[in-house]
């Protein structure tokens, strides 16, 4: 599968997709971050860095640098773990059906590296009603020029 994003200005556009082998993933990424962004693994609730955070600017995928989400969509949904209402660029994530832990989910990757994000649920704020819920360890941040 060809194409993600990759630097064109100020946004992202489609280029190619990042594959990297497990060990090299391991090397890169802190023990925290493979676990979350490579195993799956979630965060306890109201211990991410973003949670609370409310500096303007984008978050990025922790692995590959991909702009996910703005700022300008985060809000406070109460779960413990950061939240926004829709993706920066709708191609920016994949949504793939998530049936662990006994219930079905919508799992959150990103389309560049498919790393785990989180989980998106419909309860959210308008204009979308979606919760787009988001291990902080699986993002980075850039700050509003």
């Amino acid at each position: 599968m060809p194409a993600l994003l990759a630097r064109s200005g100020r946004r992202m556009v489609l280029t190619d997709k990042v594959e990297k082998s497990e060990a090299q993933w391991q090397s890169e990424l802190t023990e925290e971050q493979y676990e979350i962004c490579r195993c799956k693994g979630t965060e306890p609730p109201f211990s991410g860095r973003f949670n609370e955070f409310k500096e303007p600017g984008v978050f990025t995928c922790v692995c590959c640098g991909a702009e996910l989400f703005s700022s300008a969509h985060k809000y406070d949904s109460g779960s413990g773990w950061p939240s926004f209402y829709q993706v920066i660029e709708p191609q920016a994530v994949t949504e793939v059906r998530d049936q662990s832990h006994g219930m079905l989910r919508v799992e959150v990757l990103c389309s560049r590296c498919d790393a785990h994000l989180g989980h998106v649920f419909e309860d959210g704020p308008p204009p979308t009603h979606l919760r787009y819920c988001i291990n902080s360890v699986a993002l980075g941040f850039r700050p509003a020029r």
